[in-house]
């Protein structure tokens, strides 16, 4: 997962959006503070959804999964 995430990290800007449908509980401020940083998506959706570490990561990789694939 690491090599498709480094495709998001590089080109946040496009995957802002979709971070947002996704997660529709963060913010605009939110988005931008993650600055494509996966250890501060994952940080972000533990606060607003209540999940673990595990589950947030869960759902990062489907999420990258079907935006990269």
């Amino acid at each position: 997962m690491r090599s498709n995430w480094d495709v998001i990290e590089g080109n946040w800007e496009r995957f802002k959006g979709m971070v947002r449908e996704r997660w529709g509980k963060l913010t605009d401020d939110e988005v931008d503070q993650i600055q494509g940083r996966m250890e501060r998506l994952r940080g972000k959706i533990q606060a607003k959804y209540g999940v673990d570490a595990g589950e947030a990561d869960n759902q990062i990789e489907r999420w990258v999964k079907s935006v990269t694939s």
